[in-house]
């Protein structure tokens, strides 16, 4: 899988849960949701921690609207799932799963406007950025346009969204509005798969990955299997990242995303299990787990999208037979499959290709340009901003 990006692009990823319309009512009111009684911590997401810290992380709202962001809770993801199903959306961050395993890493909060949308906001030291908002399309302007005004009387900053998927891009007309430069980030769309081609391994496109499958069948012929991993396992999934840890933080190359936060995030998800909807399988080998990918599904667009996928280095073909087994168990329903982006590293890049991608889900800087109201300390810096990316922009 992919990484989070790197420092340039610190929170471009409110990176997935499977939740869906199901139970959707009609909205009713717009009433943003939530209280400095349960804003989260600076890790975990249990409702008792989160009471421990939480003025330390309050962002206050004042002035034309009573926003509160909060630390997503493990708690809420049943009720925040639904939100990133409705519009369409391909893109990895269509789902709760990857807002909870991302949300130490980008310091991610979250703010429900009931039966309306969910506005996602991340901070790096004084800089914030925000995720498109998850709505109904025709609700995308409204809410755009209320967080760019959160972000301008509030915060007093630009608006500034990392990884805009295309939809809502094109949507929004961003690419016409002379108010805002948008520049695709190449190095972060996303590869789109036919599941069903990655199921089968069909033809001579798939013949390479189909003879390693088949080699790995034959050289472990009753000694492997593939298990649905339950939330009673999760040890187990917990003894393997420490094995796969220590070996990769040894060789951690720049531009990877901080292999701590990503085993964290890991961790906080399979701690709250029964609570934060995914869906997790590994491959064992003489009943040692070798090989685990975790998930979500999103209904809206038939899609399953691979969060993590981890595999023992020294065993050839574990990659191969674990992508295979893992959307043949756990996703037999998906139509397409989202496996991340390649951050710009060239033997991921030749690795995501190497699977015959049918399409890209594109993603896009997007950054206010007519924001009159940046505190003079930081003009300089903004406006070098604008130029850069403006020019970035222009150039491709």
């Amino acid at each position: 899988m992919g990484s989070r990006g790197d420092s340039t692009l610190f929170a471009a990823r409110n990176r997935r849960s499977a939740g869906g319309a199901r139970g959707w009512t009609e909205p009713t009111e717009a009433q943003c949701v939530g209280s400095p009684e349960i804003f989260g911590p600076a890790s975990g997401f249990s409702k008792a921690a989160a009471e421990k810290e939480a003025a330390a992380i309050f962002i206050p709202s004042g002035g034309f609207m009573d926003l509160t962001f909060t630390r997503p809770l493990a708690e809420q993801s049943s009720e925040i799932a639904p939100y990133f199903s409705l519009r369409p959306n391909k893109s990895c961050d269509s789902g709760a799963l990857d807002t909870y395993l991302w949300a130490e890493y980008y310091n991610t909060k979250i703010c429900i406007i009931k039966d309306r949308a969910l506005l996602t906001i991340m901070q790096n030291g004084e800089e914030y950025f925000a995720a498109m908002p998850y709505c109904r399309e025709e609700d995308l302007r409204e809410y755009f346009e209320l967080t760019k005004r959160y972000f301008n009387e509030v915060l007093k900053k630009p608006l500034k969204i990392y990884l805009a998927d295309e939809e809502a891009v094109t949507a929004l007309s961003l690419m016409e509005d002379e108010n805002f430069i948008v520049k695709e980030e190449f190095d972060f769309k996303d590869y789109l798969y036919d599941a069903e081609e990655l199921r089968s391994l069909p033809g001579k496109k798939f013949h390479k990955k189909k003879n390693l499958v088949n080699k790995f069948m034959r050289e472990y012929e009753g000694r492997w299997e593939y298990r649905t991993i339950r939330c009673e396992d999760k040890l187990l999934v917990w003894d393997f990242l420490d094995r796969w840890y220590e070996e990769r933080a040894e060789t951690e190359t720049e531009g990877e995303v901080s292999l701590e936060y990503e085993v964290k995030g890991i961790h906080e998800v399979l701690q709250n299990c029964f609570l934060i909807e995914h869906r997790i399988g590994g491959i064992f080998i003489d009943g040692r787990l070798e090989a685990f990918s975790i998930g979500a599904y999103n209904p809206r667009e038939r899609m399953a999208c691979i969060d993590i996928e981890k595999g023992n280095p020294r065993i050839p073909g574990i990659y191969q037979i674990i992508n295979q087994q893992f959307l043949l168990h756990e996703f037999p329903e998906a139509k397409i499959v989202n496996r991340e982006d390649d951050v710009g590293l060239p033997g991921l890049r030749k690795a995501k290709e190497s699977y015959n991608p049918i399409g890209f889900e594109r993603k896009y800087m997007v950054l206010q340009k007519d924001f009159a109201g940046y505190e003079k300390e930081l003009t300089d810096q903004y406006e070098a901003e604008v130029r850069q990316y403006g020019s970035d922009a222009q150039d491709t």
